[in-house]
């Protein structure tokens, strides 16, 4: 059992696991204030375009009783399909894809620029790679001519 425990301490400790978790918590936080952005302030101004309506409130009752509201639906647990709930979570995945792209974008800028490493030599027979001063292959033992 100490075993266990060691390997899992092991585990968890490592750099990577610690970056996911917090990679998850940021994420979390992140999906909430987008939510918030989309729900409170990007469809209100949709809405009053579509009339003053609630563009969450949009759906198609499947059931035999009329109902009004899709909050009226819930409370009579009359089935209904719930778009605008649904274009909500999909201009929400837009704006959090757009986010993280940009956030993605500007990391990579401040990242250093790897050095390119210069092109191996390739033996011209097998195509190998070989060292610069080699005169032999040592893949396919040919004789090189040309440095």
């Amino acid at each position: 059992m100490k075993k266990f425990i060691a390997e899992f301490k092991s585990f968890a400790m490592r750099g990577n696991v610690i970056d996911l978790a917090v990679g998850v918590i940021v994420g979390s936080a992140f999906g909430k204030i987008v939510s918030s952005l989309v729900t409170n302030i990007i469809m209100p101004p949709i809405g009053l375009l579509l009339g003053g309506v609630k563009f969450s409130s949009f759906f198609i009752n499947l059931g035999d009783k009329h109902v009004t509201t899709l909050e009226e639906a819930q409370a009579a647990n009359v089935p209904v399909i719930a778009y605008g709930a649904f274009l909500d979570t999909v201009i929400e995945f837009f704006i959090i894809s757009l986010a993280v792209f940009v956030v993605v974008k500007q990391v990579n800028k401040l990242k250093p620029k790897s050095e390119s490493l210069p092109k191996p030599r390739l033996c011209p027979y097998c195509k190998q790679p070989i060292a610069d001063n080699a005169v032999r292959c040592p893949h396919c033992t040919s004789m090189l001519t040309e440095k």
